[in-house]
């Protein structure tokens, strides 16, 4: 893949490969799953969380049937049930069809069964093999096929479902002596033909199912079908995409119907949109929750926050973590909130920072206000109650309160609580001083 990171934590619309093949695994409801890691095992580990899994290391690992033989090592699987194996770089393998090879298999008497489908790029892929009666006999690998086998269009990416004691009896066929050689799927199929065991398919839901990840285009390519999907899934729930093609929505986002996405809009995360918002071109919104009827204009960032309903952003507006945007509440041009609550009715419209502060209902926040919440070591935090009016270009300089319909006057420096209904001024007084412009030109 040309990078530093495992493939399997390279981001595949927006979630690490691995998330997708759990996510996939997790509807089958497996007994046990156990993740075998070899390459970068170290890495690959401290993303797996709080998951439920066993974790097997297996190095060097001579590719994927050779780190099958680590779930002997580890303990006895018993011989039955059905084992489920999975290449971590196949992400987009849907939870039906899945079901429907377990299904298959435990309904069969097939040692073992692969999940198979007619590729339109077959490059790459095992193409299976059968014989004039279709019964599969085996595999052939890219670089191993011969030209007439390449043309066999029916392919399978190493996702299979076998018996305990199939597979434990084709691993024990093989030897590992020689550290440069792979063992591929196709040599586990042929030694269980071998062995007298029969091998069959089931077919994907969908063909593109079965692709595997082994560049950055195919990344790329199946990032973009990931995100039609999303877009497709909204659009039939009655969300308005403008154009689906540029727009972003992980998998874990929810949308109300009758909101609008415009070009370019990307929802991360666990983004929740409401009923009837509209969404302006150019906004990235990540683990935000918005209530419905909200509007976010232009070039707007929104990050691990609650908007309610009726609130306006924007343009260029940034909303940091943990700030809460009251009812009908405005956030105009290049207007930042961090760690703040907006109250209802609310607007701070204009070049205004806000942090750490707890602002009431009805507020005024001129353009140029700065809540100076940061003093080199500790966060303070800025009240402002609610009514109160506070002046363009003052500066809040916190630990500080605003009372309720208190106002501050314009170009203010506030270090001290104003009271309710009081008026604050901090600033020089004005002096003029008649006809020094014109004698610092002339030189008088």
């Amino acid at each position: 893949m040309g990078t530093t990171r495992p493939k399997v934590l390279l981001p595949l619309a927006g979630i690490p490969l691995l998330d997708w093949v759990f996510r996939s695994v997790a509807a089958v409801e497996p007994d046990l799953t156990t993740v075998v890691l070899g390459y970068s095992a170290e890495n690959v580990a401290t993303v797996l969380g709080t998951r439920d899994v066993r974790v097997l290391t297996k190095t060097p690992v001579l590719g994927p049937v050779h780190a099958l033989t680590a779930l002997l090592e580890d303990r006895a699987s018993g011989e039955d049930g059905t084992v489920l194996v999975f290449p971590a770089d196949v992400p987009m393998l849907g939870p039906e069809t899945l079901k429907a090879l377990v299904a298959h298999r435990t309904g069969t008497n097939a040692a073992l069964t692969m999940v198979a489908a007619s590729a339109e790029r077959p490059y790459g892929l095992m193409r299976v093999l059968r014989n004039e009666a279709g019964d599969v006999v085996g595999l052939a690998c890219e670089k191993d096929a011969s030209r007439q086998q390449r043309a066999i269009r029916e392919c399978t990416s190493g996702v299979f479902a076998c018996t305990p004691a199939a597979l434990r009896e084709g691993l024990a066929t093989f030897s590992w002596d020689n550290v440069e050689r792979e063992r591929t799927l196709s040599e586990l199929v042929a030694a269980l033909r071998r062995l007298g065991h029969d091998v069959d398919t089931i077919t994907a839901r969908v063909p593109h199912e079965i692709r595997g990840i082994n560049s950055q285009t195919e990344l790329a390519e199946a990032s973009a079908m990931m995100r039609q999907a999303k877009c497709e899934e909204l659009m039939s729930a009655g969300v308005t995409i403008i154009d689906p093609a540029t727009t972003y929505v992980g998998p874990d986002v929810e949308v109300g119907h009758d909101t609008v996405l415009h070009p370019n809009v990307y929802l991360e995360g666990r983004t929740k949109i409401g009923a009837a918002c509209e969404i302006h071109a150019g906004c990235r919104l990540v683990d935000a929750t918005l209530d419905d009827h909200v509007v976010v204009l232009n070039y707007c960032v929104v990050t691990d926050s609650h908007v309610h309903a009726y609130a306006q952003l924007g343009p260029f507006a940034h909303i940091r973590p943990g700030s809460d945007v009251g009812e009908d509440a405005r956030v105009g041009n290049y207007v930042e909130l961090k760690k703040t609550r907006l109250g209802r009715k609310s607007k701070a419209s204009h070049l205004t920072y806000l942090g750490d502060a707890t602002i009431g209902e009805d507020v005024n926040v001129g353009a140029g206000v700065i809540t100076c919440n940061y003093d080199g070591t500790h966060k303070h935090p800025t009240v402002i109650g609610d009514g109160a009016f506070i002046g363009s270009d003052s500066q809040l300089v916190a630990p500080v309160s605003i009372g309720r319909g208190a106002f501050v006057a314009a170009g203010s420096s506030i270090t001290q609580d104003v009271p309710d209904e009081s008026l604050g001024i901090a600033r020089s007084r004005q002096l003029n001083k008649d006809g020094w412009a014109k004698r610092r030109r002339t030189g008088e």
